[in-house]
C-alpha cells in the first residue's frame, strides 16, 4: 500500500511537470511577433473624422477605406466641423486621425509666422505638433490646396481686378462670399488685410463651404474665397487673383495621427503614405468636381479612386 502511494504521487508529479512544459511550448508559439507591423487586433477601433468641406469628405473616406482593408474597425467622423473642431476632438482624444493642412497648421493652430517654402512648413508643424500636442504628421501630398480668391471674368474685367491688391484697392465696392471662419483665421481675412491694407469689404457673405460658389456665379457675391483645388475653379472659368505679396503659405494635405495611437499601431503610417503621392492638383480638382459638380456621392468618388489606382481591392 505505502509503494502504491508512492507511486502514485510519482505519477502525480510527473504529470505536472508535463503540463508546465506543455504550457512554456503554447506560450512560446503564441508570443507577439516580432513584426514591427502586427494585424490589428479584432477589437481595434481607429476613428477617423474629417473637416466639413468636399475635398475633406473625399479624403477622410480614403483613409477609412484603406484602414477597413487592412483590417482595422473604423468609426467614421467624416464632416465633423471646422479647424477648431477637428483640432481640440485630437486633443481630447475623441478621435484619432483626420487630414490637415500644412498652411493650416502653421497659421491657424500653432499661430507662428507665415512661410513659403513647402519642405519648411511641412518640418516647422510635424515638430510643433509632436512637442505641443503629441500628434504626428505624416507624409504630404504633392498637391496644394492654397487659399485662394477667385473672381467671374466678366467681374475681373469690370473691376479691372487682377491681384489681391487691385482687390484691395476696390474692396468698398466688392461683395466677398466664403464659409464664416474665413473671417476669423489668421489665414483668412484678417490676415488678407495685414497683408494687403485695412480695407473694408461692401460685404462679406458668410455661407455654407458648399454654396460660395453658387452664390457667386448667380451674382450673390463679386469674390469668392477659394482653395487651389477647387473642381469649380475650371469648370466656371473663374479668375484665380494673383497672391502678390505672398500671403498664403502651401496647403499640402497630410494625416493627422495622435501619437500614441500611431505607436500601438504603426502599420498605419505605411497604409496611409501610400496615398499620398496620388494626390497632385489637377487630381484632386477632378475628384472634387466630382462630388461637388457631378453631384456624385463622395463614398463612391473615393472607393472608385483608390481602386484604380491600385490601393484598394
Amino acid at each position: 500500500m505505502r509503494r502504491f502511494i508512492q507511486l502514485t504521487v510519482l505519477l502525480t508529479l510527473l504529470m505536472t511537470i508535463l503540463a508546465a512544459c506543455g504550457d512554456d511550448a503554447a506560450s512560446s508559439t503564441t508570443a507577439p511577433s516580432s513584426d514591427p507591423n502586427p494585424a490589428p487586433s479584432s477589437n481595434q477601433v481607429i476613428r477617423i473624422a474629417s473637416k466639413n468641406f468636399t475635398e475633406q469628405f473625399i479624403v477622410g473616406e480614403m483613409y477609412a477605406l484603406l484602414l477597413e482593408q487592412a483590417g482595422y474597425k473604423v468609426e467614421r467622423k467624416i464632416g465633423l466641423g471646422a479647424t477648431d473642431v477637428a483640432q481640440a476632438a485630437m486633443e481630447k482624444g475623441e478621435i484619432d486621425i483626420y487630414p490637415e493642412y500644412t498652411g493650416t497648421g502653421l497659421l491657424t493652430v500653432l499661430k507662428l509666422p507665415t512661410q513659403t517654402d513647402p519642405k519648411a512648413v511641412y518640418e516647422t508643424v510635424k515638430k510643433g505638433y509632436a512637442e505641443k500636442y503629441q500628434i504626428a504628421w505624416l507624409d504630404p501630398a504633392p498637391m496644394n490646396n492654397t487659399q485662394a480668391l477667385a473672381m467671374t471674368k466678366e467681374g475681373a474685367q469690370k473691376f479691372g481686378i487682377i491681384t489681391i491688391s487691385d482687390m484691395a484697392a476696390k474692396a468698398g465696392e466688392l461683395r466677398m462670399i466664403g464659409p464664416p471662419e474665413f473671417q476669423e483665421r489668421e489665414d483668412g481675412l484678417p490676415g488678407i488685410q495685414a497683408k494687403y491694407g485695412n480695407f473694408e469689404l461692401k460685404e462679406y457673405v458668410p455661407v455654407d463651404p458648399g454654396l460660395k460658389y453658387k452664390g457667386l456665379v448667380e451674382g450673390n457675391a463679386d469674390v469668392v474665397v477659394a482653395f487651389g483645388t477647387d473642381g469649380e475653379i475650371a469648370n466656371y472659368g473663374l479668375v484665380v487673383l494673383k497672391d502678390d505679396r505672398n500671403m498664403f503659405p502651401p496647403y499640402q494635405i497630410a494625416p493627422l495621427v495622435r501619437q500614441s495611437v500611431l505607436d500601438a499601431n504603426p502599420k498605419l503610417a505605411e497604409l496611409l503614405n501610400a496615398l499620398a503621392p496620388k494626390l497632385d492638383d489637377a487630381t484632386m480638382q477632378q475628384l472634387n468636381f466630382e462630388v461637388s459638380g457631378n453631384n456624385r456621392k463622395y463614398e463612391d468618388v473615393a472607393k472608385e479612386f483608390l481602386t484604380t489606382q491600385g490601393l484598394l481591392k
